[in-house]
């Protein structure tokens, strides 16, 4: 995934800073995005995944204007129901933004949605699979 940075972007307009250079938080969101696309064709019928760790080392700035290249490996790791991806972010000078990896769990989406609505209404918390 190609992203361009826009003032939206910033850590000025997230709050993570009080510099005009693409947020680690925006980052993070379209690595995560990616792996969620890399997920996709592993997972069965009303099967989705969800975050669970995130390990990522954000290397270098990036301008209103620049852009970053997002991609995500197939899982380097598969263990039950977590995969973990590899990331890497290339910036419009060949450099590497950021990389790391992203954890993601594999769960049944209806049973995962009714634990949250029930730990919502303060019954069961467990959001396992």
């Amino acid at each position: 995934m190609r992203h361009e940075v826009t003032d939206a972007d910033t850590a000025v307009a997230l709050g993570s800073g009080d510099v005009p250079v693409l947020a680690t938080p925006r980052l993070i969101a379209w690595m995560e995005a990616q792996t969620v696309q890399e997920a996709q064709p592993l997972l069965g019928d009303g099967r989705t995944t969800v975050g669970t760790a995130v390990r990522v080392e954000h290397l270098r700035a990036t301008p209103v204007g620049g852009f970053v290249e997002v991609t995500a490996t197939p899982p380097i790791e598969v263990d039950g129901g977590r995969l973990t991806f590899s990331v890497l972010a290339v910036d419009g000078s060949g450099q590497i933004a950021a990389q790391g990896e992203i954890e993601r769990a594999i769960v049944d989406r209806a049973r995962f949605l009714a634990r949250v609505s029930a730990a919502d209404k303060g019954t069961d918390a467990d959001t396992s699979r």
